[in-house]
């Protein structure tokens, strides 16, 4: 588990005074599980919702069905709009959102098995990562976090 790479993401949202929430389909709650580990956590993290159907995307974060249709579950756009449902689901100044294909099924054209898009949120602005991870499905799952976390971490800093 990436605890050190939660723990200097709570210490930097702690720094800057923000709250963090989490919407998670492929890692199944392993980015809030990561971020609870650490005493304190309730000071930053407000909660996170596992999203893993295309119901609870739309039913519970408010992706729009017509960007799922459109564009699948598994994309930059249902990312982004995941880490705007938790951002105000959980009324928090930032967001982590995950979507992909952990495997080993689930494969399609253009769309393999370790690919997850990454959406971080900061307020208004969002930056998306598009990724594909080698590996078994633990693996993926595993790299997601770790990756999910320090890229959080760049946004709130500046560097990207």
């Amino acid at each position: 588990m990436p605890l050190s790479e939660a723990e200097a993401l709570e210490s930097l949202l702690a720094d800057m005074g923000k709250t963090l929430s989490t919407a998670e389909s492929c890692t199944g709650g392993l980015i809030g599980g990561a971020l609870t580990a650490v005493p304190g956590s309730s000071g930053v993290y407000m909660g996170g919702i596992i999203s893993y159907s295309n119901e609870a995307k739309t039913d519970l974060l408010g992706v729009n069905p017509e960007t799922i249709q459109k564009y699948g579950a598994v994309s930059e756009q249902t990312a982004s709009e995941m880490a705007a449902g938790a951002q105000r689901v959980f009324r928090t100044d930032a967001a982590i959102a995950v979507t992909g294909i952990a495997g080993p099924g689930g494969a399609t054209p253009g769309k393999p098995v370790g690919l997850v898009y990454i959406a971080v949120a900061d307020g208004p602005r969002t930056v998306v990562c598009r990724n594909v991870f080698g590996g078994d499905r633990d693996s993926v799952r595993e790299q997601t976090v770790s990756t999910a976390l320090e890229v959080m971490k760049e946004l709130l800093e500046g560097k990207l």
